[in-house]
């Protein structure tokens, strides 16, 4: 049986993604977990503010953390010359995720190179000390299957136990049976996991409106709501100029918002808490 079918008929995962990024979203990150609704972080190990993420995951005990790893759009962990064939001119990976992706699936020495930096960036989060609630992927990469069975293997030998399913009510009919593959794997390999998550349609425009439409329509189950929490300032990135992050921080505090899941009457927590 599937460990997400031993969970509370209703329970809810409040993530934030990209930990570690910058001071900005570290920052946002403790306020959220310390004064409002968030429980859980996914911490990008290679990220510029890796270090200060992890000085402020240590003094929030109650926070659970994850890998998110970044296999696209980012820069690598492993030494350039042994994932060279993966990486750009300045050695970053990629933002063609369909290119990328075709790649992967056909050559076999770029699927070995992604093998190294799926461990190296596994490594580095063992080097943490910290305990390794679950296993996500930047951009939502793991959807495709040669980087999930790529992670499945790997995560076993550093105690993966949950990962997140994208996948969210509103998905596009294409992307379904991408979705019912991930899920059976993941129940085969015994890794535990949400029925849905809150957040791909809206990414970067979660704010208190959008959890609170959210939270009045949740569906039974595990559900996970993730967001892209920042202090106001310059945009994080190219791919977020967009991202209303003070917004997302602001839902986080919001006492509509946190009155709306204690409504719910529902377990809240990290993977390992609504999971176990």
């Amino acid at each position: 049986m599937p460990a997400a079918s031993r969970a509370p008929t209703r329970a809810l995962i409040t993530t934030a993604d990209d930990f570690g990024l910058h001071p900005r979203v570290n920052a946002a990150v403790e306020r959220a977990h310390r004064d409002g609704v968030l429980r859980a972080a996914s911490l990008m190990v290679g990220a510029p503010a890796a270090r200060d993420a992890l000085a402020r995951a240590r003094a929030l005990p109650q926070l659970r953390v994850g890998l998110h790893l970044v296999l696209a759009d980012g820069a690598a962990l492993a030494p350039r010359a042994q994932i060279a064939a993966l990486l750009d001119a300045n050695g970053r990976f990629g933002s063609n995720m369909v290119r990328d992706g075709v790649r992967f699936f056909f050559l076999p020495h770029l699927r070995r190179q992604l093998a190294r930096e799926i461990r190296a960036q596994f490594d580095a989060f063992a080097a943490t000390g910290l305990t390794l609630d679950h296993v996500n992927t930047h951009k939502h990469f793991h959807l495709h299957p040669s980087v999930l069975g790529l992670i499945l293997e790997i995560g076993r030998d550093y105690g993966m136990k949950a990962m997140r399913l994208p996948f969210e009510a509103n998905a596009p009919w294409w992307l379904r049976p991408w979705i019912a593959q991930m899920k059976a794997r993941l129940d085969r390999a015994g890794v535990a996991h949400n029925d849905y998550v809150v957040g791909i349609a809206a990414s970067g425009r979660m704010d208190e409106a959008a959890w609170l439409a959210a939270l009045a329509d949740l569906p039974a189950g595990v559900g996970e709501i993730y967001c892209h929490p920042a202090l106001a300032g310059d945009a994080l990135s190219d791919g977020m100029r967009d991202y209303r992050h003070a917004d997302e921080l602001q839902a986080l505090l919001s006492p509509r918002v946190a009155a709306a899941i204690d409504a719910l009457r529902a377990r809240v927590g990290g993977f390992a808490d609504v999971l176990a």
